[in-house]
């Protein structure tokens, strides 16, 4: 079993930076594909990036690539998602996600899931 919890939401100006984390806790988190993914109101969770468990290979989805990054801190038992010059279609919940398989951009995929945090992207 693993409990993900995700913070560093809130509200941001256009051009504005944020960074995510994502704290697990349970067992063998290292050995888990961290995916973060998003979800605007009324529309389907999507895939933001992902990170392999030794950091490797990381992933970020083509429109986001330049703006957001991923690492992750296997110590802190923790993941991140930096995100700079973020923009008003930015802004949706974010989560962060466990996959055991593997990685994946699918949400079917992912094993546990964290609460999310919103992020809002306003002036």
């Amino acid at each position: 079993q693993v409990q993900l919890v995700e913070s560093g939401g809130g509200l941001v100006q256009p051009g504005g930076s944020l960074r995510l984390s994502c704290a697990a806790s349970g067992r063998t988190f290292s050995s888990y594909f961290m995916g973060w993914f998003r979800q605007a109101p009324g529309k389907e969770r999507e895939f933001v990036g992902g990170i392999s468990w030794s950091a490797f290979s990381t992933y970020v989805a083509n429109s986001l690539l330049g703006r957001f990054t991923i690492s992750r801190d296997n110590a802190k038992n923790t993941v991140y998602l930096q995100m700079n010059s973020l923009k008003p279609e930015d802004t949706a919940v974010y989560y962060c996600a466990a996959a055991h398989g593997g990685a994946s951009r699918s949400t079917s995929e992912y094993d546990y899931w964290g609460q999310g945090t919103q992020v809002t992207v306003s002036s």
